[in-house]
This record gives C-alpha cells, sequence and structure tokens, in this order.
C-alpha cells in the first residue's frame, strides 16, 4: 500500500492538531474526511470563528463534520458512512465511543503530548510545567475505552527548556507530533499494521482540565512555583492576581536569586516588598517573584513598572486580597 492508498480519516481541533494534518496532507496522504469541534465565539468580541483544523481542511477541499457528539447514532452517522483506513486523533476535544474507535480497519491512533503513562487526560502540557518537569514528549497510541490508556505504537521525548512557556512547549511538541504520526503511517502503508506495547504501569498521573481558578496566582505558594503557574497559563488562559478589586494578568515573571530574596524582611504573602525598572517584587510563601509583563482589566499588556507608576503603587501594597474579583 501506498501512502495516497492509505485512507486516513482525521480529528482534531486547535492549532496543535492543525500541525499534525498539515504534515499528513504534505506526505501524501489522503484525507477524505475531518472531524472538528463546532464553531464557537471567542475572543473579547465573541465572534463565531472555526477551529484552525476546520480552516485547513477547507482550504485544502476536504469535507469537514462538527458533530456535537459521537456517543449517539444520528451523531456519527454521516461520519462512519466514509470509508477510512484509519482515524487519527489529536487534541480532538470530543469523547470517541467504542462504535467509532472500531470505525476504521485499523482502528483509531491518537497524538498524545506527553510521555505516557505520565500527564494523561485534558491537559499535559500545562501540568507538565506546573509540576516542574525537566521533560515530557509525544506518545502516539492505538485508542481504545480508557482514558489515554490504549498500547504505545511510537514515544517521542521532548526536553521543557528553564524559561518554557505552554505556547513554546505546545509549538515544540506539535512540530514532533506532526513528524512522528507521518512516521507512523508511512509504517501503516508499509508493513500494513501498527504494532504497539502496553504502557507501563507505574508512573501513571492524570492531567486535570485547566480551569479558571487554576490560573489565580496563591500568592501563599513558593515564587519557583508561581512563577512555573505564570509559564504553564501562557498564553491560555492567562495566570492572574486581583488589585483593587479588579483581575490583573500576569504574563511575565521570575523567582528572584535566594540570595536576593533571603536579604529582605519577607512580609505577608502578596506584599509588594520592591518597585523598580526591572519590576514589581512580590512576597511570596516562600522567595520573592519579581512581575515583570501585567495586562489590567479592558487593558492592553505593560510592563509592570509602568502599572505600578500610574497607580502610585509602593511597598507595603498587597496583591490578590481581593478574593471577589472576576
Amino acid at each position: 500500500m501506498t501512502a495516497g492508498s492509505l485512507r486516513v480519516g482525521f480529528a482534531g481541533t486547535p492549532a496543535f492538531a492543525a500541525d499534525a494534518l498539515a504534515a499528513i496532507l504534505a506526505a501524501g496522504f489522503a484525507v477524505p474526511l475531518v472531524l472538528t469541534q463546532p464553531d464557537r465565539p471567542q475572543g473579547r468580541g465573541l465572534r463565531v470563528a472555526s477551529s484552525p483544523v476546520k480552516e485547513l481542511a477547507a482550504a485544502h477541499g476536504i469535507p469537514v463534520l462538527q458533530p456535537a457528539t459521537l456517543k449517539t447514532p444520528e451523531g456519527r452517522a454521516e461520519a462512519s458512512a466514509v470509508r477510512v483506513d484509519v482515524l487519527v486523533v489529536a487534541a480532538y476535544g470530543l469523547i470517541l465511543p467504542p462504535a467509532v474507535l472500531a470505525w476504521p480497519r485499523y482502528g483509531s491512533i491518537n497524538i498524545h503530548a506527553s510521555k505516557l503513562p505520565r500527564w494523561r487526560g485534558a491537559a499535559p502540557i500545562q501540568r507538565a510545567l506546573l509540576a516542574g518537569d525537566v521533560g515530557t514528549g509525544v506518545t502516539v497510541m492505538q485508542m481504545d475505552e480508557g482514558l489515554d490508556t490504549g498500547p504505545m505504537i511510537d514515544v517521542v521525548e521532548v526536553a521543557i527548556a528553564p524559561r518554557e512557556t505552554a505556547g513554546t512547549l505546545t509549538a515544540k511538541l506539535a512540530a514532533a507530533g506532526a513528524a512522528a504520526i507521518v512516521a507512523v503511517l508511512e509504517r501503516l502503508a508499509r508493513e500494513g499494521k501498527l504494532p504497539a506495547v502496553a504502557q507501563p504501569g507505574d508512573g501513571v498521573t492524570y492531567a486535570v482540565k485547566i480551569g479558571r481558578d487554576d490560573a489565580r496566582l496563591d500568592w501563599s505558594q513558593p515564587a519557583v512555583a508561581l512563577d512555573r503557574a505564570v509559564r504553564a497559563f501562557d498564553p491560555v488562559p492567562g495566570a492572574f492576581t486581583s488589585w483593587l478589586g479588579q483581575p490583573l494578568k500576569v504574563w511575565g515573571a521570575e523567582p528572584l536569586p535566594p540570595a536576593v530574596a533571603a536579604a529582605e524582611v519577607v512580609p505577608p504573602a502578596g506584599t509588594i516588598v520592591a518597585v523598580g525598572a526591572g519590576g514589581v517584587d512580590v512576597a511570596c510563601g516562600e522567595g520573592l517573584l519579581r512581575v515583570k509583563t501585567v495586562q489590567p482589566a479592558g487593558g492592553k499588556r505593560m510592563a509592570s513598572s509602568a502599572f505600578a507608576a500610574g497607580r502610585a503603587l509602593a511597598p507595603g501594597a498587597r496583591f490578590g486580597t481581593d478574593a471577589d474579583a472576576q
């Protein structure tokens, strides 16, 4: 079988998935059908927008289906009428019932953004950063009915840079996943099978979906943990604290070296201890965090020094004391 004769269905939604679809198309595989989530309002104006996967598929003239669910016969009827040899799934966002998993000739395979079995679930990239992991990866696996529990076809390791954000790490993992899925599909076309091995029983962790409250900075945490949070929630949903009852997003920060932090008498967590051209230094449960870039409600990103100057912030003021900020 050649690449052109292997019929590859694709299910995905965000840019991470679009990178994989682009690589599959560039490699010459036939893609007769794309599944993606329904269009939804996005941005401040809540304009209804198509997903990156839908836009890419439309540009290549590929039929796109956007069922709200695949759990009912009606929801999957139109898709299952299309013959595909294998279904590639990448950050699709909908549960695939057994009927869909078994629909393609060679089953369904998933591109998961972690080195399984660590960080099964919805938010593997953010959870890896929050945990301070120094490495992660991409796993291509045969899908089963469990939550990212299927046997592994290929695993690619990816290093996490010291100042990595969710945005930069997603880009690295998307590139690794795109290359890996093309290699897997080429093997399938060449050999007509995909050998897989069971996931290890040890080291299982779960990447629970990120909620808005997860992104609220808890100043009682150590500065290193808060720094990880700022990077893990960049670009979405954006780490935030509150100032005078209003949310204040924090886009750039760094923990101060221990020697610098130790030189200060540290007041209660969330208290500003210094304001300078380099940023606003905030006391944490352990150490100091230098906040460098912020975004006030309804405003644009700015240097924290400019924010401080415009609002007369001074040592002794506190962030995060307004728990009702929304």
